[in-house]
Formats: C-alpha cells, sequence, structure tokens
C-alpha cells in the first residue's frame, strides 16, 4: 500500500499585488462606495488631504518625482504656503465621511467571495468576471457563452464548466439563463433534479402557469393531485434569486457620467463634484523640520508614494469611465438621438478594442456605473446586448426587440390579446426572426402576463 509523501516543486501562479488590487478596487467601486473608499483613505493615510473648494486649485498629478525624500516634499506642496487650519465646515463634511455607513455585499461581491479564483486558470478566472458582470439584477446570466469565452482565449467548453463553477454558489438558481434553468438548478439542491417537479418545468412551465393540472397529468402519466402537489412546491422556488441583494429602490443614484446634446452633438462628461480631489497634505512639509531617524523617513516616504498612487488610481478610473462613455455614445449614437428602441447590439469586447483595455477592465468599469441621458438614466451595462439580424441585413439589439415586443401587446385587443405565436408572427413582419421561446422569455423579463392571463372579460 502506498504512503503518503511530500513532494518539493516549483510553479508559476500569476498573483495580484496590493497596488493592483487597489487599483481595480477603486476602477469597479460605484460613486456612493468611492466616497467610501476616499473616507477610509483621508483617515488611514496623514499624507493625505481633501483640496479645497478653491477656483484654479489642482489636485496632486499622481506622479511620484526622483531626488530626494525632501525634494519629494518641496514639489508636492509648491502650491501651498502655509497649513491652514480646518474650517468648522470641512470638519463637519469630514465627519460625515467617517460616520458613513457600509453598505451590504452587492450580488457580484458576494459570489467572488464564494468563488475560488485560484482553482481557475487564468482563462477561466477571465471567464468568470465576463460572466459575473453580465449578471442582471434578478441573478441571471444575460450573455452568452460565446462573449464569455472567445474575447478572453477560452473555448465555449471551458466557459460552460465555469458558468457550472458559478451556478452551484449561493443564492440557488444564481447565474440561470432563464427561468426554467433557475428553477432546475434550485430543484438539483433539494435533492429532486429528476423528479416529477424537474419533469414539469422542463416541458410544461407554460401549461403550469395557465395551471392545466389534468393536461400535465395525463403528458406525464401521473395523476392531478401529484401535479398539483409538485406545483405548490414548485412555487416556493425563488424565480429571482439575485433580487435580495438589489439596493434600496429609494436611493437616489449619482450618475458617473452625463450625457448632453449641445449644437447637434452629443457631449460627454464627468460626474467629479461627487468625488473628492485630494493631494498630499500639507502638514508633512512641518515634519521635515524634525528631522529623526531612517525609519521615520521610510515611514513618511512609503505614506507619500501610498498617497500618491491612490491619487493616481482615482485618475486612472476617471479617464477609463470617460473613454469607455465616448465610445459608447459614438456607437449608439442611434439610441441618444431616438431612444431605447434605436438600441444597437454592442459587445465589452468591441468597446474594450476601441478603448485599447482588457474586455475584463470594461466589466469592471461599467459594473454599478450609470449615464445620464437625454432619455433618462441607465446603467452603462444596459448599453451592452446581443442582438439579432433583421430580414434586410440591419442589426437590432435585443432591448430594441423587447421594446417592440411591450408596443405591439400595447396594442393589442384586450378581449384577444396576442399569443406568443401571434407574436412570433408580429415581429416577423417587422422583420425580426425570432423563436417562440424567445419571445415568451422576453415576454416575462417584461413582466408581461401569457395572452390568457391578459384576457379582458
Amino acid at each position: 500500500m502506498a504512503g503518503l509523501e511530500q513532494v518539493q516543486g516549483m510553479s508559476l501562479q500569476q498573483a495580484l499585488s496590493p497596488q493592483m488590487q487597489q487599483s481595480l478596487h477603486v476602477l469597479q467601486a460605484p460613486i456612493t462606495e468611492l466616497r467610501q473608499l476616499v473616507t477610509a483613505q483621508l483617515e488611514e493615510n496623514p499624507a493625505l488631504e481633501e483640496v479645497p473648494p478653491e477656483p484654479g486649485e489642482q489636485a496632486e498629478s499622481g506622479r511620484e518625482p526622483e531626488g530626494s525624500l525632501s525634494d519629494e516634499w518641496r514639489e508636492a506642496y509648491a502650491q501651498r504656503a502655509i497649513s491652514e487650519p480646518w474650517t468648522a465646515e470641512a470638519l463637519e463634511r469630514r465627519q460625515h465621511f467617517f460616520d458613513s455607513q457600509t453598505r451590504p455585499p452587492t450580488l457580484l461581491e458576494f459570489l467572488e467571495g464564494q468563488l475560488d479564483l485560484d482553482r481557475l486558470n487564468e482563462r477561466e478566472q477571465a471567464s468568470a468576471r465576463v460572466i459575473l458582470g453580465n449578471l442582471d439584477g434578478n441573478g441571471y446570466f444575460r450573455g452568452t457563452l460565446e462573449e464569455a469565452a472567445y474575447p478572453v482565449g477560452c473555448t465555449v467548453a471551458e466557459a460552460e464548466r465555469v458558468l457550472e463553477k458559478i451556478q452551484s454558489l449561493d443564492p440557488a438558481g444564481v447565474a440561470a439563463r432563464d427561468l426554467a434553468e433557475c428553477l432546475i438548478l434550485q430543484l438539483q439542491r433539494r435533492g429532486r433534479g429528476t423528479g416529477l417537479e424537474a419533469r414539469i418545468v422542463n416541458g410544461h412551465l407554460e401549461d403550469l402557469a395557465r395551471k392545466k393540472f389534468p393536461e400535465i397529468a395525463r403528458a406525464l402519466k401521473t395523476s392531478t393531485a401529484e401535479v398539483q402537489r409538485a406545483a405548490g412546491a414548485i412555487r416556493d422556488l425563488d424565480p429571482r434569486p439575485g433580487l435580495a441583494f438589489a439596493p434600496d429602490e429609494n436611493v437616489v443614484i449619482a450618475p458617473d457620467v452625463t450625457v448632453t446634446e449641445e449644437e447637434g452633438e452629443f457631449v460627454v462628461s464627468l460626474n467629479e463634484d461627487q468625488i473628492p480631489r485630494l493631494r498630499i497634505a500639507g502638514d508633512f512639509r512641518d515634519m521635515t523640520a524634525l528631522g529623526g531617524g531612517r525609519e521615520a523617513r521610510d515611514y513618511l516616504k512609503d505614506k507619500v508614494r501610498g498617497g500618491r498612487f491612490f491619487i493616481s488610481c482615482l485618475e486612472q478610473r476617471q479617464q477609463t469611465i470617460l473613454a469607455i462613455a465616448k465610445v459608447i455614445v459614438t456607437r449608439q449614437r442611434e439610441f441618444f438621438e431616438s431612444g431605447p428602441s434605436a438600441l444597437k447590439p454592442m459587445t465589452m469586447s468591441q468597446v474594450a478594442a476601441e478603448v485599447g483595455v482588457h474586455e475584463t477592465t470594461v466589466s469592471r468599469a461599467v459594473s454599478g456605473k450609470y449615464m445620464a441621458t437625454p432619455h433618462g438614466l441607465f446603467e452603462m451595462k444596459f448599453f451592452f446586448t446581443s442582438g439579432y439580424t433583421t430580414g434586410t441585413g440591419e442589426s437590432v439589439s435585443n432591448e430594441s426587440v423587447r421594446q417592440a415586443l411591450s408596443e405591439i401587446i400595447k396594442g393589442e385587443n384586450p378581449r384577444k390579446p396576442y399569443s406568443d405565436q401571434d407574436l412570433v408572427t408580429a415581429l416577423s413582419e417587422r422583420g425580426v426572426p425570432i423563436a417562440r421561446r424567445t419571445v415568451a422569455k422576453y415576454r416575462e423579463q417584461l413582466g408581461i402576463l401569457p395572452s390568457h392571463m391578459r384576457k379582458a372579460f
């Protein structure tokens, strides 16, 4: 019988440095969370201070000049001759930052905390970030396996395995691609993945919604009582597993980007008023006169360097979001002119190629960020959508199809509402070929009931 033995070996593994982790955290943070990050840095790093809101004053560039520590201080404080005392207003604002409550984790953060990225290779990690970045507020995966595979160098089979890993996390049903898969994932957790409930979900979900219990019983060769019992168990499942992590709808959302129309052109601007401007604290200059040993000098130099790096992270975040927003406005010009019905298909890989960054950077940059447009406030992820090719060769987005579907249903006869097959025909007449099951999926996403439940008597 072979015994256990220790074997020493060497391998190369990619690990993120603390600086890179901080940079990614700053990039991904929405404005509200970013204010908390700035607050924490102001509290932890005495080398940082908030720039008073006075015209003409510039924040630190974040570059670390060469030379001695005293040279760094002289350059950092060139704009400030003396150290000014805190005003009552500034003290009150600073205390408000410190007293800010920590928000609960988002669905993305909750899933990332469970997913052991170290067990995935570099390609799988990139695919996982794409999948997580394409989860909607209900926890459904709204992308495709191809979009999660090819841009990051994965095969579709590898991306599917990554998706299965994410689907194994809590909450049960997360990362499903449709309602049926969401319910099946939850039934599998309960050991009912092959039971009567699963058979009903897989083949008779629409009949279940219409409460056609006898028809389901005949098709599955079981009793109506058993179907009713299974229907009760299915009702106990959660069709929206990610909704528990949705932010409070009463919270005011601050857009990261604003798009305005000026003389026929759309102008993109950053919302920088919500982000405190930082610089290296002038109080540090007085500390140079105290002298001190090498340990003290190293400590001060480390704090100055850390402060400059954080400032550069903020600047890089703003530049990246602005560049992505400009590409969105250029590629989606029809949307800004006409509204959601004119939205075009667009992928993160397309935008990443134009901006000159990796696709996962785009995913992080748009996560939780909002854009104020002439047509309302939209999450930046809203503009990334796959689509269809019409009979005339024109590309239309999924959102455009949903808008068209909503318009058709609004114009139907309440006493004779359109069936899903009727909707397929109506969309085909508009040049959009689409399957009936896809119409049913989009109808569910719009919160529209089946035709028999929309009928007015």
